[in-house]
C-alpha cells in the first residue's frame, strides 16, 4: 500500500471536490494512478483504492457515469468532449482504467 497525491487521480478542483462531496467514487482515466488498498488524501479526509480494474471505453455503463458525477452514460460522454477541448473523440475500443476509491474514517 502506498500513499498517492489526489492531483495524479483526480484532474481538478471540482472532481476533488466531488469525491469529498461523494458525488464521484471511481474515475476512469487513461493511465494506472494506483493499486486496490493505496490511499490519499484531500483536505485531511483519507480514501482507499478498492478497485482498480482495466477496461476499455465500451464496458462503462450508466452505473459507471453515475459514480463519476454525470447523470447517464450519453452525459458522460458530453462531458469528457468538453473537457478536453474538443480534442477528444469516444472509442469504444479505447484502453482505460477505471479507480473506485471510498472515504476512510
Amino acid at each position: 500500500m502506498s500513499e498517492n497525491d489526489p492531483a495524479d487521480l483526480l484532474p481538478n478542483d471540482r472532481v476533488k471536490q466531488a469525491a469529498l462531496d461523494g458525488e464521484v467514487t471511481q474515475l476512469h482515466r487513461g493511465n494506472r494512478y494506483g493499486n486496490e488498498g493505496d490511499r490519499f488524501e484531500i483536505e485531511g479526509v483519507a480514501f482507499e483504492l478498492t478497485e482498480v480494474t482495466e477496461r476499455t471505453l465500451g464496458d462503462m455503463t450508466d452505473e459507471d457515469a453515475k459514480r463519476e458525477g454525470s447523470p447517464s452514460l450519453e452525459a458522460y460522454k458530453e462531458r469528457m468532449v468538453r473537457a478536453h477541448g474538443g480534442s477528444f473523440e469516444w472509442d469504444e475500443d479505447a484502453d482505460v482504467v477505471r479507480h473506485r476509491f471510498e472515504r476512510v474514517e
